[in-house]
């Protein structure tokens, strides 16, 4: 692979091709891996180091070991060089050219005379992608340093605090649709037919052996008046379902039992008794005549 495919090629497939495998493999929800979990992001900043530094390596061991050949070993070298397929030595061509670069073959003549311990310097141009990509860190630091330290920009706690509290917008939406997650401060009465034959399924199911099948009272109150022990109302019902009736008596909590959909809707069930008249109604009981959609205390 190395014969025919350039080096600015290979890095770059084999960093894609691994920085893939760790995407499909990290479970990172809807967003890069790289970005939800910056460890994933520093490995494969170490694995694009490493990779290009093999391959600095490898090329540095190819220059000295073409230098170390005899005219004819590099002669040699130079006709399996024109044996690549002229597509793959095109682009290498160009990209040298691209680069303003001496090829390897030609070093030679632009070796300087600086000599320390047989180590001589050479002087080829930088890779224009390297001077390109140092000149927009500069640019970029320049920016940063301004928009965080000279215009005070929003810092990783500024930035934490507003999604936050978007979080938490969102958190309090999502409540107030979600059924389930109904409680007595987001409860409201329910009036669709489908809502008030559920209520009306779990009232039968758990409540007509206290209150009655018409709701006119047994050994529990009268649901059909305007007369409430502990307030009456949707919030107040909902919490009396959900959390029982008053300490030692009453009838039991029913939140372990029911779903708060659930109680919701048998709230708003009994609260569609209100002014029927059932066969044998229980005499009023308690104080509070409702009123108003306040928790009673």
């Amino acid at each position: 692979m190395r014969k025919h495919i350039p080096s600015y090629i290979r890095v770059p497939v084999l960093f894609f091709l691994i920085a893939g495998l760790v995407e499909y493999f990290v479970d990172s929800g809807n967003e890069p891996a790289f970005i939800k979990y910056p460890i994933v992001l520093v490995f494969l900043i170490l694995v694009l180091v490493v990779i290009m530094s093999i391959e600095g390596i490898v090329s540095a061991l190819d220059n000295i070991l073409f230098q170390s050949l005899d005219e004819e070993g590099k002669a040699r070298y130079i006709a399996n060089r024109d044996k690549t397929p002229k597509f793959i030595q095109w682009l290498k061509d160009t990209y040298i050219k691209s680069l303003g670069q001496k090829p390897l073959t030609q070093e030679s003549e632009i070796i300087l005379d600086h000599d320390y311990d047989g180590i001589h310097e050479l002087d080829n141009s930088l890779p224009p992608w390297w001077k390109y990509a140092f000149i927009m860190s500069i640019i970029f630091a320049i920016g940063y340093l301004f928009k965080y330290e000279v215009f005070n920009g929003d810092n990783q706690i500024d930035e934490y605090n507003t999604e936050l509290a978007d979080a938490k917008i969102a958190i309090e939406e999502y409540k107030r649709t979600a059924k389930d997650l109904v409680d007595v401060n987001t409860v409201t009465l329910l009036t669709d037919a489908s809502d008030i034959n559920a209520g009306k399924a779990t009232f039968q199911a758990n409540c007509v052996a206290c209150h009655m099948a018409d709701g006119g009272g047994g050994i529990g109150p009268n649901l059909t008046d305007d007369h409430w022990i502990l307030g009456g109302g949707i919030k107040n019902v909902f919490h009396t379902v959900s959390e029982g009736g008053r300490d030692g008596k009453g009838m039991i909590a029913w939140k372990q039992s029911l779903k708060p959909a659930q109680i919701a809707q048998v709230a708003s069930y009994v609260l569609s008794l209100q002014g029927t008249t059932p066969a044998k109604p229980k005499d009023p009981q308690g104080d509070i005549i409702w009123v108003a959609e306040e928790i009673a205390e």
